[in-house]
């Protein structure tokens, strides 16, 4: 799966739970900051990573992630 591909599927994800405008959302958006989530809503936000690309990701990999970016380099490493 290509990182554009990741990257689409993310954003998708990001309008659907955190109820953020698609035009918000690209590689430099941080969570907290820019798209307004709440623990809860990032927790949620992996769950529904996990289950969209079908990958385990442990909360000591999470723990580090603030932007879309760095998400869809964390799944791109789980899904190659």
């Amino acid at each position: 799966m290509q990182r554009e591909e990741i990257f689409t599927t993310i954003k998708d994800l990001a309008v659907e739970l955190l109820g953020v405008d698609a035009e918000k959302v690209n590689d430099e958006a941080r969570f907290k900051e820019d798209l307004d989530a709440d623990s809860l809503d990032i927790v949620e936000f992996v769950m529904g990573m996990e289950e969209k690309f079908d990958v385990e990701l442990p909360e000591s990999e999470v723990e580090g992630v603030a932007t879309v970016g760095q998400a869809v380099d964390l799944v791109s490493s789980k899904v190659s």
